[in-house]
């Protein structure tokens, strides 16, 4: 593309060797043989205002200022990501870690609820359930590793689902000092 973009360049504009070699990324005297059709014979030319690299007003402005480079054209693009809602899809070669995930989960963060251990490794409730009290067919089996390390799930997200536990976990334990002074005050 850029032998393509300079053949143009050379073809429609008044600009430098070293201006268009420079924009192109190709050397000047590369630019001269184009220019004397040496090199880049039947390269067709690439228009690189239709493609949104350069303006009219660019080429124009650099035209009249040989000591002036071409400046690409900035590219403003809304990209919107999307999350995935359901659950995701896990290869069968990853399907033997989730248990070991939610072991780990359920050993390190007891405080994390079924529902968000669900959401990270991608298994239903009564799986967890089952790892949790040790009555999961498997168990014999089942040895504990991080789901981040098995690419079950992000760090970002089991960092977020660590927060909202513990913040659910400190709402509760306030609740409980509110009714026990609630209680005392009753009894006084």
């Amino acid at each position: 593309m850029p032998k393509a973009t300079a053949v143009w360049l050379i073809e429609n504009t008044t600009l430098t060797f070293k201006q268009i070699a420079d924009f192109c990324g190709i050397h000047e005297l590369e630019i001269k043989g184009i220019a004397d059709g040496d090199v880049a014979v039947g390269i067709k030319a690439y228009n690189p205002i239709l493609s949104n690299q350069l303006t009219r007003d660019e080429i124009e402005a650099c035209s009249k200022d040989s000591s002036r480079p071409l400046k690409i054209k900035e590219k403003t693009l809304d990209v919107e990501v999307k999350k995935i809602v359901g659950t995701k899809y896990t290869p069968i070669s990853k399907r033997e870690d989730r248990p070991n995930a939610i072991s780990w989960l359920t050993k390190n963060y007891p405080m994390l609820s079924d529902g968000q251990i669900c959401k990270l490794v991608g298994t239903t409730k009564n799986t967890v359930d089952a790892i949790r009290t040790r009555k999961h067919w498997n168990m014999s089996n089942i040895s504990p590793k991080d789901p981040v390390a098995a690419n079950l799930c992000t760090q970002t997200d089991l960092q977020k689902a660590i927060d909202k536990a513990k913040r659910k976990q400190e709402r509760e334990e306030k609740k409980k000092q509110k009714e026990t002074q609630q209680q005392q005050q009753q009894a006084n």
